[in-house]
């Protein structure tokens, strides 16, 4: 029987052949590929050859390579542009995916080879890349328990079996929700929105077959709309449909999956010997306990909170002078924000959003690159996955570095947010292998004819997926296992929230920011206030990560919450939480946190790399600007081309000289002064 997941690929980049795959291709393929990487796996445990670094930790590298493949293809599209068989079949492969996991770690004939070279390293000759993956593949079975034996071992295997199906069904619940709702508008109520707006809300008319326009969950619709919204009715409706995601009862309803979720958590860490969930999972990290993350977080909350408390009060003394005698809401903030940004600093998003056009900020991230490292960037055409999604080759002196794909508007198939995901990792265990990187983002799709506009903020989260794809692009090392973004969690932010520099660099905008309708660059005086006004709103936008961050520690530290949002509400009372500012993720729609275990305990890891990248951009600005080769050439050889090569503390000191303090951070954000 033909499936094209099992051939070999002979298309350009040797990417997937979208064109000739089915849904129906992929079962019999995951079941194929299981089947063969059990076979190798197998040979590995039962191969009567003493132990070796080739016949054991090589040969389990590429145990898994086909359904390595098959999977990559797989996840990226039930992410991208899912529908009910893919979502099915997500439902299928997690639990028996956890199962092929578990066989693997409590092979007991694979971990003793495994051990057996753990404890003869010092007599093996290995290189120091070597030595690196050997360190981490058996750390990797240890932390998955390879060292329980009876019912220990079969209650964890149980455990993560049961979390595997928890956070698919977490993510499907949350995306069957933001596909659901929407609220019709009528002519009325479009008076006060910028035409950006009102474009964008007839462009999801018709993607959602409404007879007009609409407002969508998609963040780059939602956020404008509370922004420049004079119905404070709407923006209330919109809010709260915005906020209870994952809370609406009914079978999406994830409050119920988050608490199972945290107690299995929790389980699996007592099984394996630590304290609660939270000291399992830093353990690894550059933060290494639960302490240094409350007390970076802390030190950031202090001064933003003030920033906040402050603002608030500016703020509704705007409202009272509107005639609304109520307090300050969640669903007020945005939109007098928006008011005082304007009367403060003259910017106004209407007027800034035509010089931000989507194609104009990916060549700029294309350019920034090309100047930083020597990219090229070719448009080219092969099989994609959807209408909306573009391609480029990246070369650097003719020699080919990566295939990248840009997928940029929101659509109903698609899960909520951005993120940098590969169809295939770096590695030269099989070959000179060159990934296939994508960048998926949300932006609201213009109407046919029409190009893309961004916002600032849309144009920032286009310049931070690219930097996790650079990550991945001059990745420059032998074992996939270290490949790319495969770093510690609290340091793979880094280079994306580093690349987010590059966009404030007013050399950058004034070439790349140019006039939708008319090509002309942006004004100077524009630029100016667009960068003055770069800390704006500071406090509203640290508060509500910080609390989110201290939320996901908290509730992996110590027993589990019964009620997770009962200890949500307990946590934001003691840290003060401002009224009007809700958290940027709460528990139910979190999914950073409970779509799977990633950053779980790690929400936190995003300020803990803007202390690094705060601090990187000095080193740059101190040796001569933004595009200094020599701190180009080490960026790239210490940070992006030697991904987890070595501890993540070593590659930073290793560029910069020393570890950063968190001063750089609260400078950038303008909270060095706070009160």
């Amino acid at each position: 029987m033909h499936n094209p997941l099992l051939q070999d690929w002979s298309t350009p980049f040797e990417i997937a052949p979208f064109d000739d795959i089915s849904d129906t291709d992929f079962e019999p393929a995951v079941a194929n590929a299981l089947s063969e990487a059990r076979d190798r796996i197998a040979a590995i445990a039962d191969n009567a050859a003493p132990p070796d670094f080739a016949n054991t930790i090589e040969a389990l590298e590429r145990a898994d390579e086909i359904l390595d493949r098959v999977l990559g293809v797989f996840f990226n599209l039930a992410g991208a542009d899912s529908n009910a068989q893919r979502e099915a079949l997500q439902r299928t492969f997690s639990p028996m995916l956890a199962q092929f996991a578990n066989e693997i770690t409590s092979n007991r004939a694979l971990f003793r080879r495994i051990e057996t070279l753990w404890q003869n390293r010092d007599h093996l000759d290995l290189t120091d890349e070597q030595a690196r993956v050997l360190m981490l593949t058996r750390r990797s079975f240890v932390r998955a328990g390879a060292q329980l034996d009876g019912a220990p071992a079969d209650r964890l295997a149980e455990v993560k079996e049961r979390l595997a199906v928890l956070g698919t069904q977490f993510t499907q619940n949350l995306l069957a929700d933001e596909r659901a709702w929407f609220m019709e508008l009528s002519e009325h109520d479009l008076e006060g929105l910028p035409d950006f707006v009102v474009a964008s809300a007839r462009a999801a008319g018709e993607e959602k077959g409404a007879d007009g326009p609409v407002i969508t969950l998609s963040r780059s619709l939602i956020v404008p709309f509370l922004q420049f919204s004079p119905r404070r009715n709407l923006r209330e409706r919109a809010y709260r449909a915005w906020t209870s995601r994952g809370a609406n009862g009914g079978e999406t309803d994830n409050r119920g999956v988050a608490a199972e979720i945290l107690a299995l958590r929790h389980e699996r860490a007592r099984l394996l010997g630590y304290d609660d969930f939270a000291s399992y999972k830093l353990e690894t990290e550059m933060a290494k306990t639960p302490e240094a993350v409350e007390g970076l977080l802390m030190r950031v909350w202090a001064p933003a909170h003030a920033k906040a408390e402050a603002d608030a009060a500016v703020l509704t003394g705007m409202m009272r002078r509107d005639g609304i005698n109520g307090d300050l809401e969640p669903w007020d903030w945005r939109y007098y924000s928006e008011k005082r940004r304007k009367a403060e600093h003259d910017l106004d998003e209407a007027e800034l959003k035509p010089y931000l056009q989507l194609d104009r900020m990916i060549e700029a991230a294309f350019a920034c690159a090309r100047r930083l490292f020597g990219l090229d960037f070719k448009p080219v055409d092969v099989p994609l996955y959807h209408p909306d999604v573009r391609a480029w080759e990246v070369t650097r002196d003719g020699r080919h570095m990566a295939l990248f794909l840009g997928d940029y508007f929101a659509r109903g198939s698609k899960r909520s947010g951005a993120w940098c995901s590969t169809m295939r990792s770096q590695q030269k265990l099989a070959g000179d292998i060159r990934p296939i990187v994508v960048n998926v983002c949300n932006f609201a799709k213009p109407p046919a004819g029409k190009p893309a506009l961004l916002s600032y903020d849309d144009a920032r989260t286009l310049f931070h997926e690219f930097g996790h794809a650079l990550h991945q692009m001059l990745s420059d090392v032998t074992y996939q296992r270290i490949s790319g973004t495969s770093v510690a969690r609290d340091f793979v932010e880094l280079p994306s929230q580093l690349y987010e520099h590059w966009l404030e660099v007013p050399d950058v905008l004034a070439e790349f920011a140019t006039h939708a309708e008319t090509g002309a660059a942006m004004p100077k005086d524009l630029l100016d206030r667009l960068l003055a006004a770069a800390t704006y709103d500071m406090g509203f936008q640290t508060v509500e990560y910080v609390a989110s961050a201290l939320v996901d520690l908290d509730f992996h530290r110590g027993d589990p919450p019964e009620d997770p949002m009962a200890r949500q509400a307990a946590i934001l009372e003691k840290i003060g939480m401002p009224r009007a500012i809700g958290m940027r993720h709460a528990t139910p729609h979190f999914a950073h946190v409970f779509a799977g275990d990633g950053y779980s305990s790690g929400y936190y890891s995003y300020m803990w790399s803007e202390v690094m990248d705060a601090d990187a951009f000095e080193a740059f600005k101190e040796a001569g600007g933004a595009f200094d080769p020599r701190m180009a050439e080490k960026l790239e050889r210490f940070i992006l081309s030697a991904g987890g090569s070595e501890e993540a503390d070593a590659l930073y000191t290793k560029f910069r000289g020393r570890l950063p303090g968190v001063e750089a951070l609260l400078k950038g954000r303008g909270l060095d002064t706070a009160a």
